[in-house]
Formats: structure tokens, C-alpha cells, sequence
């Protein structure tokens, strides 16, 4: 009887979940028939003009995703106003899976594993989009029509033949088909493994088959047509990921973008998913470029600003606890005594191959750590988990606190942790530590601006660019940890050289488009109302800087000194 009233609980759940969707579609869909009727000449010369220009596939995929679609679809207006053949791909329904699907939405997974979005979300994904970007009147591809009877065969093949080590190493004609789907299980589940979950493997296997359809439906059409340049969302996960695999084999040159923090902003890289890129952006593109005080104010008011995210659109503090006297007695550290802090960041959060990383993931370099600190008496451990694993997108179902109390039932009297529901403000915390241990978190840029030392220890944006001491090795790792306390903060001229990389990285790399806005729930967005003309060349900084991007292939860089 209880078994069915849960069940019956859940089913529910997932149809509120999925009223709340198509109204969320329904109240921030972008008006492009509006919009192209303020000014019908213009776009019906502009798509005139455009069928002898670059070829850009516009590579939505999942139309239903309201921001997706309605930066996308600002994006294929744009180019074609500046002259580019763009076509949009969308898939119409027939992945067993995809990035839009999370156990939030399925909290039965069973049902997921099952019968996977057809009957719900995909009745609001392709539809929607085909009515957003109709008005337009480009070419719009669908995944079904460059599949054949014989590879749906294949990936159902593969797909249940594979054992789970096989798929998650799998490789099709060398794309990294496998490292895609179980990102993307992951994400689906919220955890960085899916050891702990009955379902994981029916649903990895589902990722699995998604992948290897996006990677054959994209790669017969990118054969069939010659595009120049292919642009989408993220970059990793289902079914984003594996175009990107697909597009850089077939020589098609490849813009991911992703929401930025600040608001109105968006970050776009050349070639691959900004998770990889801004790890390996050469110095060059910041260390030269003109500095002065009234740079150094504006991106110190702004990084006092985000203590707050009152400038932002992605914050996870609500009512942030400053006061050190307070914070001590919550959490239980001697802030007299020398501190090092560290910093997590969520554990299931694009979980891709990464070189360079000392450890083989982030719970094991923390939980080493704790070990490390455990002989190190005379120092201070704090351990702030970071606040999205509840506030994020998705919250974790892998809490690093839980993850650590299994491993370290009791911690060593110097290892204090402050939790993700905390309101301790991590900025007050770390100003009072020596030195700050990161793993994946931007904050190494934030930190190296106050003249805080940071190490490194996984794929951290701060990491390769002079500022902070990276660990290529664990044995490296501990050879700098060995050095803590370290004597004094950032030198002068280091703390500069980190404003003028977090400058860049602020306010240059985050490219302002003045048509979005904040939608109704929290970090999210949606377009504004606006003109067809409002989108032409010389009309928006950023909007050129990107267009220009793609067009051309210059960097994603938004001159923000010239446009104080």
C-alpha cells in the first residue's frame, strides 16, 4: 500500500514538473514573428543575400531547452543578417535520452529507464522549437531524417552487448562516444558515480544508444552538407558533445558558449567546450593588454559584488554570514592559528577526461588531503563544500559531506568542514587563510585578485596561466602542500598580473548581449523585445564580437576596456 501511494507520489511529481516546463516554455518563448515583422524587408533580402554565404549548422538539438533555443535562435538571426546560410539541427524525438533529462524530473527513475522522455518531454521539445524558429524560414534539420533502419539496429547492438567499462572507454572511428554518455548518465543522476544507483546501468545503456545515434545522424549530415563552422550550447553531455566529436573530425570548425556569471553574459570558445579551452588560453590573449586604476576599480567593485551576486545571475548566497566571530563558533576554527582552505566544487559536474589533473577525481584529492592534514598539527584545514551541490541546476545526489563521513567516520581535530547549506560566507573564510587548495572552482581567479596563493590540484581556470602553483602529479601535490605555511601572500606584481587575468576573464570573456534578460526562476533568462534592425552590424558590441567569431574565427574577446 505504501509502495503504490510513493509511486502514485512520484507520478505526480514528474506531471508538475512537466506543467511547470510548458508553462516556463510558454511565458519566455521568443516572438521571431513579431520580431521579423517589425522590419519583413530586411529579412527577406538578408535570406536572399544568405544563400551564398558561409554554411553555419546551428546545432540546437534540444529545442524544448528555453535558453538553448532562445540564444540559438538569436544567434541564426544575427549571422543571417550578416550574410551566413545557417541551418538549425533539432532532434525530433527519437533519443532514448538527452541532457535535458535529470532524476529531478524522473524521481521513479524506473520510468526513465524504461520508456526514457518519449511520452513526456519530447512532446514539448520538438514541437516547441519548430514553432519558435518557423517564422524564420530556415532550413531546419531533424536527427530521424539522417538516420537509417540500420542504425537504429547498430546502437541497440552495441549499446546492450557492451559491458559498462566498454561503454564508458568507447571509442566509435575515434570519437569519445563513451566518455559523452556516461557524462551524461551522470548528470542525469547528479552523482560522479553510478555505482550507488540500480537504474545507473539501464541508463547509462540509454545514454550510450543516444550518443551513438547523434554521432551517425550527425556525422551523414555534415557529409551531405559542407558546412563552415557549427555552433551549440555546452559542449559536453547528450547529444552536444558527441557533435562536437563528430564536427572536429569531419573538419568543421567547432563554437561552444555556455551562460556566464555576470548577467547578460555569455562565454563562447573556438574548438571545444569551455571546460577544456580556458584551461589551456594562451597568456597572450590578457598579459599585454592596457591596464589601469580605473580597470583595477571596476573589477574590484565587481568581485566585492559577487560576495553578494548582485551583479550576477548566478549567486548561491541568499543572506551570506561575514561576521568572523560568528563563523568561528559555527564551524569551530581557531582563526589565531594558521588556516589553508579548500574549496570544492560539485562532484558530478562535467565529468570529462582532463590530463593534467593530479588526481584521478575530486573526492579522492580530498579525502587524501585530509589524510595529508591529519600529520599536519600545526596547521588548519577548512573545508567549504561548495553551495551548488543544493543550489545549483541539479542538486547533487552525491553529497561530498555524506561521501567523506563514509570514508573518515571521525575527521582529525584540525579539519573543520563548513557544508553547502551554510551561509558562511566563503569569501570572509578565505581571507583568512594562507593559502587556498582548489580543484575545479573559478574561484583560484577571485582568490589570486586578493593576492591569496593558490595550488591546484585538477582543471581549474586559474591553472597554466603563471599565477598559481600546479600539480601535474599527487606526489607534486604534496611536495607543494609540503611548503604550507607559505611565508607571505601573492607578491605586487603577481596580484596585478591575477586582476588583469581575472579582468580579462570577467569582462572580456564575458560577452554582455543586451536582448537577454532574467526569466521568472532563479538564473534563469530569456530574450527581451527588440527589433530586427537592433540585431545588425554596429548596433551591439558584444553581439559582433560574437558574430565575428564565428564568421571569421577571431577570439571570443570582448574589447570591455574600449566600452567602459
Amino acid at each position: 500500500m505504501i509502495k503504490k501511494w510513493l509511486k502514485q507520489q512520484k507520478l505526480f511529481y514528474s506531471q508538475v514538473k512537466l506543467y511547470q516546463r510548458r508553462q516556463r516554455l510558454k511565458r519566455d518563448r521568443p516572438n521571431w514573428d513579431r520580431i521579423v515583422q517589425t522590419n519583413p524587408t530586411l529579412w527577406a533580402a538578408a535570406l536572399e543575400k544568405a544563400k551564398n554565404g558561409s554554411k553555419i549548422l546551428i546545432a540546437t538539438s534540444i529545442g524544448g531547452d528555453i535558453h538553448s533555443i532562445s540564444v540559438e535562435s538569436l544567434l541564426a538571426v544575427a549571422l543571417t543578417l550578416r550574410g551566413a546560410e545557417v541551418h538549425i539541427l533539432l532532434c525530433d524525438g527519437i533519443l532514448p535520452a538527452c541532457s535535458w533529462c535529470d532524476a529531478t524530473f524522473y524521481p521513479d527513475d524506473r520510468i526513465f529507464a524504461n520508456n526514457g522522455p518519449k511520452k513526456d518531454l519530447c512532446r514539448s521539445c520538438f514541437p516547441f522549437a519548430q514553432s519558435v524558429l518557423q517564422p524564420l524560414g530556415l532550413t531546419i534539420h531533424r536527427y530521424s531524417e539522417w538516420l537509417t533502419d540500420n542504425d537504429y539496429q547498430q546502437a541497440e547492438t552495441i549499446g546492450n552487448t557492451l559491458s559498462v567499462s566498454e561503454i564508458e572507454n568507447y571509442t566509435l572511428d575515434s570519437l569519445a562516444v563513451g566518455e559523452h554518455a556516461l557524462a551524461g548518465a551522470l548528470r542525469f543522476f547528479a552523482r560522479a558515480s553510478l555505482a550507488a544507483e540500480p537504474n545507473g546501468e539501464p541508463i547509462l545503456r540509454r545514454y550510450f544508444k543516444a550518443a551513438l545515434l547523434t554521432a551517425l545522424a550527425t556525422r551523414r549530415l555534415l557529409q551531405t552538407h559542407k558546412f563552415d563552422r557549427a555552433a551549440f550550447n555546452h559542449g559536453i553531455y547528450v547529444p552536444q558533445g558527441v557533435i562536437g566529436e563528430v564536427a572536429r573530425a569531419a573538419g568543421v570548425r567547432v563554437v561552444n558558449w555556455n551562460p556566464a556569471y555576470r548577467k547578460q553574459c555569455f562565454i563562447f570558445t573556438h574548438h571545444d567546450t569551455y571546460h577544456h579551452q580556458l584551461i589551456s588560453e594562451p597568456t597572450s590573449n590578457w598579459e599585454n593588454m592596457p591596464w589601469n586604476s580605473e580597470m583595477e576599480e571596476e573589477l574590484m567593485a565587481y568581485l566585492k559584488s559577487r560576495w553578494q551576486g548582485t551583479q550576477d545571475w548566478i549567486w548561491f548566497h541568499e543572506s551570506p554570514q561575514f561576521d568572523l566571530k560568528a563563523i568561528a563558533q559555527e564551524i569551530g576554527v581557531d582563526f589565531t592559528k594558521p588556516c589553508i582552505g579548500l574549496l570544492t566544487n560539485v562532484m558530478w559536474d562535467a565529468q570529462l577526461h582532463y590530463p593534467a589533473n593530479a588526481f584521478p577525481n575530486m573526492l579522492e584529492w580530498v579525502l587524501q588531503t585530509i589524510y595529508y592534514f591529519e600529520k599536519r598539527p600545526d596547521l588548519q584545514l577548512l573545508i567549504r563544500v561548495h553551495p551548488a551541490e543544493i543550489r545549483g541546476t541539479l542538486r547533487s545526489r552525491q553529497p561530498i559531506v555524506e561521501e567523506i563521513r563514509q570514508a573518515i567516520p571521525k575527521l582529525p581535530s584540525n579539519v573543520f568542514i563548513i557544508p553547502p547549506e551554510s551561509q558562511v560566507s566563503t569569501y570572509a573564510v578565505m581571507l583568512q587563510c594562507n593559502t587556498a587548495l582548489i580543484y575545479g572552482t573559478k574561484m583560484g581567479v577571485e582568490l589570486t585578485s586578493m593576492g591569496i596563493p593558490v595550488i591546484v590540484a585538477g582543471e581549474a581556470w586559474i591553472r597554466n596561466k603563471g599565477l598559481t602553483l600546479d600539480a601535474k602529479s599527487v606526489e607534486e601535490y604534496f611536495q607543494l602542500c609540503d611548503r604550507l605555511p607559505l611565508p607571505h601572500r601573492l607578491d605586487p606584481e603577481t596580484t596585478q598580473r591575477a586582476r588583469q587575468y581575472a579582468y580579462h576573464f570577467f569582462f572580456r570573456r564575458m560577452i554582455p548581449l543586451e536582448f537577454t534578460t532574467a526569466a521568472k526562476n532563479l538564473s534563469e533568462y530569456k530574450l527581451k523585445t527588440f527589433n530586427l534592425a537592433d540585431l545588425m552590424p554596429g548596433k551591439s558590441s558584444g553581439l559582433d564580437t560574437i558574430c565575428n567569431g564565428i564568421l571569421t574565427g577571431d577570439e571570443f574577446i570582448y574589447p570591455a576596456e574600449l566600452n567602459r
